[in-house]
């Protein structure tokens, strides 16, 4: 009992002397966070590495765990616990005032305060640090010895709320339950003892022989503690090399709405426009990714481009046959969750024919592979914005020209008639001959032409070149179906979609504001509720074709705010590595 006491009291003067105690790991943290940041520019390395890096030597967590370790590992001698079993010394305590004939009062409270849950909970805390008992402790592995059977491998893993990180199949052939895939992060990954290929005969000593994948899933959900597979080892163990890929994704995905994905929980959700690292492609259907930026090292399964492509040519498909309509090119690519078609032939986009609109038919946008471009000295992005007749982006662009006339620049359009009353050559347009204008285009050296009212209207890629050269920043807005022109390596062309607000916000907006409409130049008239929506039919139809396109959304339901908008965008278009198509990196 004296023992007891002192070994209570003893740890009680170990917490109270914890509180003054230096954490001298603490400054060595700090130490190496500053020589870092000294050795950041001489050391030939990539700046996520060093953001990793940086981020955990000064994330909380990893400083919790210093000021534990150093609270555990610089005791005084003489304040080392007396004892490592008070557990046992107490439960010796209660059996003795159990069996005394009549205890006392004092030994009846004592007896109920050792059987406190909260007391016990305590003693077994101290046991175990006293005992420096702080790793999880794994069963030993039993020994099979068996010459006549083939080789195995018993792997035993830690069950926590995070997966095993392994997906398995069904082997058509052998009837045989292999390992899948390897989520790479995962704990089976990190053990290096699991591999994609290996046949899976025991789980936690249940044989799962003869048994399906749903039956071993269930086993595995039911485990406690430790999961032990007892596995025949695949014929070659490659290392799962991390990929340096990045793709920017174009469409929203929701693994718990996937029917098809081989485990939901593995699943890495992501919205239209997220950065995503793919860290593997072995697989055809289901590749693996994390997000951009995410510190948490285990990767999720995707649908792979070509997967992906094949649902969305199935579900535009079906809604063509829904619809009665027949569908041509394209072909059919089976897939495991994708039924095949009866029919081969889809078509590859839906669109209104009524409207006749150039696009690219061919166009299924999934995943685009990108990568960091950094601003350029002396040669900023141009701008572009595009968006439907009347939304304002003239109104945006001539702001922008005269906020710095020095530094903004717009090429000026070319035209085939004759100049109007006050109309400057060079400056209002380029006013040429029809015949350099059918050079000009049959040269392809057009931003974008088009012919009104007899005359031809074009804008010069030559002219917009220049002025690029000579390190104006460059603000265009011309036609949607320019961006096929302009969204080259050669231009990086940054695109602002200027979009207009819902119906209702828009004509209070726009009578407010007394806007005029310009679906008509001869009259100096307010927009009709027909014009607006036309406006956000428009809209709508550009967003549908182009959104992979796009690089930013402004909403025009207030000039000057949009404007604002924009000048936050031209900043960081000058300062910022922006994420951009790999091929006008490399």
């Amino acid at each position: 009992m004296l023992l007891f006491i002192i070994s209570i009291t003893t740890t009680l003067l170990l917490l109270l002397t914890f509180t003054y105690i230096l954490s001298y790991l603490l400054a060595a943290l700090s130490g190496l966070l500053n020589s870092l940041e000294k050795a950041r520019t001489q050391l030939d390395s990539d700046e996520d590495d060093f953001g990793f890096l940086s981020d955990l030597l000064g994330s909380r967590e990893l400083q919790a765990l210093v000021h534990v370790h150093n609270k555990i590992n610089t005791t005084i001698k003489s304040l080392q616990p007396v004892l490592s079993n008070a557990e046992d010394v107490a439960i010796s305590i209660m059996r003795e005032i159990h069996y005394r004939t009549i205890p006392s009062a004092d030994a009846i409270e004592l007896f109920a305060i050792l059987q406190s849950p909260h007391l016990q909970g305590l003693l077994q805390a101290h046991d175990s640090i006293a005992a420096k008992d702080f790793t999880p402790h794994l069963p030993e592995i039993p020994v099979e010895v068996d010459e006549d059977e083939e080789t195995v491998k018993i792997v035993q893993l830690v069950k926590s709320n995070e997966p095993v990180g392994a997906t398995i199949k069904h082997d058509e052939k052998t009837g045989a339950i292999i390992i899948a895939r390897i989520m790479h992060g995962g704990a089976a990954d990190r053990s290096g003892l699991i591999h994609v290929g290996d046949e899976v005969q025991e789980v936690n000593g249940i044989d799962v022989v003869g048994k399906t994948p749903a039956d071993v899933l269930k086993i595995l959900m039911q485990a406690q503690g430790t999961i032990t597979f007892k596995l025949v080892p695949a014929g070659s163990s490659a290392y799962l090399r991390e990929s340096k890929v990045r793709v920017r994704a174009y469409f929203d995905y929701d693994p718990k709405q996937d029917k098809h994905i081989p485990c939901k929980e593995a699943g890495l959700p992501f919205i239209k426009g997220d950065i995503l690292h793919i860290v593997t492609q072995d697989d055809p259907y289901w590749w693996q990714a994390r997000k951009e930026g995410d510190r948490n090292m285990r990767a999720g399964l995707i649908p792979s481009r070509q997967l992906q492509e094949r649902r969305i040519l199935s579900a535009r498909q079906q809604l063509k046959g829904s619809n009665g309509q027949s569908s041509s090119g394209g072909s059919s690519v089976k897939s495991p969750g994708c039924k095949p078609s009866s029919n081969t032939k889809v078509k590859k986009i839906i669109y209104d024919a009524s409207e006749h609109e150039d696009f690219d038919r061919e166009e299924i946008p999934t995943y685009e592979e990108v990568a960091r471009l950094y601003p350029r000295p002396g040669m900023p992005r141009p701008l572009v914005l595009i968006g439907p007749p009347g939304v304002g982006r003239n109104e945006l662009r001539r702001r922008l020209l005269e906020l710095d006339v020095d530094k903004f620049k717009s090429p000026v359009p070319m035209t085939t008639r004759a100049p109007r009353p006050g109309e400057v050559d060079g400056v209002d347009y380029n006013f040429v001959s029809r015949e350099q204008m059918d050079k000009e285009s049959s040269d392809r050296t057009l931003i974008e032409h088009g012919e009104y009212k007899g005359h031809m209207y074009g804008t010069s890629a030559t002219h917009l070149k220049a002025l690029m050269s000579a390190g104006y920043f460059c603000v265009i807005n011309p036609h949607y179906q320019a961006l096929k022109f302009l969204r080259t390596a050669e231009f990086k062309p940054y695109v602002v979609f200027i979009k207009p607000p819902p119906l209702a916000l828009l004509k209070e907006t726009r009578h407010a504001t007394h806007a005029k409409s310009t679906f008509d130049q001869n009259t100096n008239r307010e927009f009709t509720e027909d014009e607006l929506r036309m406006m956000l039919k428009s809209a709508a139809r550009i967003e549908f074709h182009y959104s992979h396109w796009i690089d930013e959304i402004i909403v025009n339901d207030d000039l000057s705010s949009a404007f604002e908008r924009l000048l936050t965008i031209v900043q960081k278009i000058e300062s910022d590595p922006l994420w951009v198509p790999a091929s006008w990196v490399h």
